[in-house]
């Protein structure tokens, strides 16, 4: 009887530890995931930064260009 009481408490403990790797390793992928997602936006947001340079010099190339001053380099 005592063997059982033995063998039926390691499971259960042993359970809880397949319980808790299973928890860390479900945390690690979310973790991944948010972390892809993450750099996703920070390579959108650069783009679009990027964007937004390119477009205002080419704002005040056209606005040098029309007023047909050349601005000193």
């Amino acid at each position: 009887m005592k063997n059982l009481i033995t063998a039926l408490a390691v499971v259960a403990l042993g359970g809880c530890g397949l319980e808790t790797v299973g928890t860390a390793a479900t945390s690690a992928a979310l973790k991944k995931q948010q972390i892809e997602q993450g750099k996703k936006v920070q390579e959108q947001a650069q783009q679009q930064i990027e964007r937004g340079v390119e477009l205002q010099q080419q704002r005040v190339e056209s606005a040098t260009d029309s007023s047909g001053d050349k601005p000193d380099k």
